[in-house]
């Protein structure tokens, strides 16, 4: 108010002064008036009566006003046209969009992508034009869209990331051609390779930085870095990494293990990661007391109790649990009784370092398997990853079969990506199984070379299918040639006759050889062969096996050996066997995943032209123990042979030969012998034993190297050689009046060298016969290689 009073004009200033201020005051009072009440202004609207589209080729009018939505006759608002202009930027078909209204006409002005004629990679030299074009979208006679052209771009850059070229970069560039065509070239920069340069461990104390680094899937680059793979960083192996070192932990009791942090750190030159594990071992725990009660009426806890495999000082692992829930639940299933779970509880002593499992005989909730969905096989049939399931639509839902199913269908090898869950069906006492999978390349074709100390230089092709027409078949088929053999091969294997866990496998081949094994005879042989594998228990298998061999011997000197003559004037032999080999190994999957029992035995019934009978029996008992943790592995194995001639005589291919059962002997130069033959031919003989120690161990080398050292030791004899007791055969060395075909104790102690190289695994032995006989023949050095291009 005081402003207001302040205005007012005073009485001293006269009548002018006060003419003014009224006059001001009449002005302000009208203006005020007539802002108070005009009427408002109404928002702008249109109403075309024909709109005209300019600058389209490709697409027509009508699909342009079908995404505007603005019709003639209607009424149109500013927001609309706003609308209608946002709508055909975002198409992804015109590169500028114009909207004009004159009067009642509107103006849609536009400009159309171009359309691409050719799509090209530019300075790729490490990957091919096939791989990158696979993982874009732009293809050639598609409209250009800059946006995914940008996506294109980054999908190259992260297949190089894959490769272990991180620092790659990608430009795509747009080349006019006219008539509003374009080429599309995305440059590449490749950058070098960001290899792994150590990989480090901080907080082990129970295992060396050695041990751990052969669990992991990465590895450091080493020497032969331009052919290793896994030594480049890769951000998505690092999560197999921690899963794999869990894994292996978690096996061998360490219970409360934990990764704290995984980092990476990327060298000041950014040519190499430094990646670290940041760990949490905690202490082992074993197996304490370990109980069945029931909690179901009418079930003895006693028979459950009876199935288990376990025992209080075993080391506590996840897998040992299973197996022996898996034994508890399956013999529920025998009974017939559904629904039946055994619950571990547990109870842990940290004093002692134990862990008391109490095994609960349960009733499990009442949800059935509605049905089992796969998805992204686009290969593979779906019976193939369905067998692998031991439910169906229909069964008891059972959380451990679940899990099973899904490490069987990931060890099938035939997929990059798996994943199986279940999740809710259509009533809560239904569940649906899914199943993802992601297809990966299954089959090979190789070229080869080899070389062997005795054969020398040799080569090969093979081809090899492990997901044969999507069936789940393996098939291979081999040709190979070395100086004195050669041969042909195939075979087909069925893993699932019958939908069963039957593995069927058909063999037929046909080889020829040239002085075999050193010897001065040639031979010819045509085979089929039959086999019918399935599980028998935990780790016991059994394979039925059905043989024809049809072979020829021919090539001998005058001077040979009776014995061998036998063979040679026989003719053409045709022998049919029937056989079956039984094979019981807990090594790597036993309770101990340190420390392992091998155990086998192998029989032959031979029937053959010329009324030949025989048995043919080979057995073996083997252990194998990591000590020092598990940087040394301290292997032990007795082998016996024997073959027993119910009528007939052997031939030299079924007889067995030193250097096959033990190191250090030459093929064909070593064993029991003919001394009335010109060359002392060797016969091999009926019989043999051997011991065999072996140690293998680190060289201190970096474990990148994947060289490994070893010592052997074999101890043996051979002996016993059929129809050698008449005229014209002498056995007896004239030097030592010794029977070659007696037992004899031979010895050998060598050294090895073990390279898990990128061509393969590969042994080199030094050995030296401590004790042999004087006709027998060393060999000193043996390896094998075998590289596939």
């Amino acid at each position: 108010m005081r402003g207001i009073f302040k205005m007012l004009p005073s009485r001293k200033g006269g009548m002018a002064q006060r003419l003014r201020f009224f006059s001001l005051m009449v002005l302000c009072f009208f203006s005020v008036s007539s802002f108070a009440f005009a009427p408002r202004a109404e928002a702008q609207t249109y109403r075309f009566s024909s709109i005209e589209i300019d600058g389209n080729v490709r697409v027509d009018d009508s699909t342009i006003l079908s995404v505007a939505r603005i019709g003639t006759g209607q009424a149109v608002s500013a927001g609309q046209i706003s609308t209608a202009y946002g709508a055909l930027s975002a198409s992804g078909l015109f590169e500028t969009v114009e909207l004009e209204p004159r009067g009642n006409r509107l103006l849609i002005r536009v400009k159309e992508y171009p359309v691409i004629g050719i799509v090209n990679f530019e300075g790729n030299r490490r990957v091919d034009d096939e791989d990158l074009a696979a993982v874009v979208e732009v293809r050639a006679g598609r409209v250009l869209s800059p946006a995914q052209v940008e996506a294109d771009a980054r999908a190259i850059a992260e297949l190089y990331a894959e490769r272990g070229r991180t620092a790659a970069e990608v430009t795509p560039q747009i080349i006019p051609r006219g008539n509003n065509r374009v080429d599309l070239a995305f440059v590449v920069r490749e950058g070098s390779v960001v290899e792994i340069e150590r990989v480090s461990f901080v907080g082990n104390r129970a295992f060396s930085s050695y041990r751990l680094r052969n669990v992991l899937n990465t590895k450091q680059a080493g020497v032969l870095r331009w052919l290793i793979q896994r030594d480049t960083f890769v951000e998505d192996r690092i999560a197999l990494d921690r899963q794999l070192l869990s894994d292996f932990y978690l096996a061998r009791g360490y219970i409360d293990f934990e990764i704290l942090s995984v980092t990476s750190e990327i060298a000041r030159e950014r040519d190499g990661f430094f990646l670290t594990f940041n760990l949490r071992e905690g202490e082992q725990f074993r197996f304490g007391d370990v109980t069945v009660v029931s909690e179901v009426d009418g079930i003895n806890a006693a028979d459950y109790a009876a199935e288990l495999r376990v025992n209080a000082g075993d080391i506590f692992s996840p897998s040992t649990l299973e197996l022996n829930i898996a034994r508890m639940e399956r013999l529920a299933e025998r009974r017939g009784l559904r629904f039946i779970r055994a619950e571990p509880r547990f109870t842990r002593d940290n004093r002692n370092r134990t862990v008391d499992v109490e095994f609960a005989i349960v009733r499990g909730e009442r949800i059935f398997v509605e049905r089992i969905d796969i998805q992204g096989n686009t290969t593979t049939r779906d019976e193939v990853i369905r067998r692998q399931f031991q439910v169906a639509e229909g069964d008891p839902l059972n959380p451990r079969k679940i899990r099973e199913a899904a490490a069987r269908i990931e060890a099938l090898g035939y997929f990059a990506e798996t994943n199986v869950e279940p999740r809710t069906g259509s009533a809560p006492d239904q569940a649906v199984v899914d199943v993802e999978v992601e297809e990966t390349n299954t089959g090979s074709l190789g070229f080869s070379v080899s070389y062997g100390a005795q054969q020398g230089v040799g080569f090969g092709i093979s081809f090899a299918e492990q997901n044969f027409l999507g069936r789940g078949q393996q098939v291979a088929i081999n040709l190979n040639t070395v100086k004195g053999s050669r041969d042909i091969s195939g075979s087909i294997t069925e893993p699932a006759l019958l939908g069963r866990d039957l593995a069927y496998t058909l063999s037929l081949g046909y080889k020829e050889t040239s002085d075999f094994q050193n010897s001065n005879f040639d031979t010819k042989e045509a085979y089929f062969n039959n086999a019918l594998g399935f599980p028998v228990s935990e780790f016991g298998r059994l394979t039925l096996r059905q043989g024809l061999l049809i072979e020829a011997f021919s090539g001998l000197p005058a001077t040979a050996s009776l014995r061998l003559f036998d063979d040679q004037n026989f003719g053409r032999a045709i022998t049919g066997t029937l056989g079956y080999s039984y094979v019981f190994d807990t090594r790597d999957k036993g309770v101990d995943p340190t420390r392992g029992w091998i155990f086998s035995i192998a029989q032959d019934v031979g029937i053959g032209n010329g009324s030949r009978r025989f048995l043919k029996t080979e057995a073996r008992v083997g252990y194998e123990m990591a000590v020092f943790n598990e940087d040394v592995t301290l292997m032990a194995d007795g082998r016996v042979g024997l073959l027993h001639m119910a009528n007939g005589l052997s031939r030299q291919r079924e007889r067995f030969q030193l250097a096959s059962v033990m190191r250090g002997f030459a093929p064909g130069d070593s064993g029991p012998r003919d001394f009335a033959s010109l060359e002392d031919d060797v016969l091999g003989g009926t019989r043999y034993a051997v011991v065999s120690l072996e140690a293998q161990f680190p060289l201190g080398l970096p474990e990148e190297y994947g060289l490994r050292g070893g010592v052997f030791a074999d101890i043996g004899t051979i002996w016993g050689v059929d129809g050698a007791s008449r005229a014209g055969i002498n056995m007896v060395d004239p030097a030592t009046g010794e029977n070659s075909s007696d037992q004899h104790l031979r010895a050998t102690l060598g050294v090895s060298l073990f390279w898990d190289s990128p061509l393969g695994p590969l042994r080199f032995d030094f050995s030296r016969p401590l004790k042999k006989r004087d006709y027998d023949k060393a060999q000193n050095f043996d390896f094998s290689i075998v590289s596939t291009f």
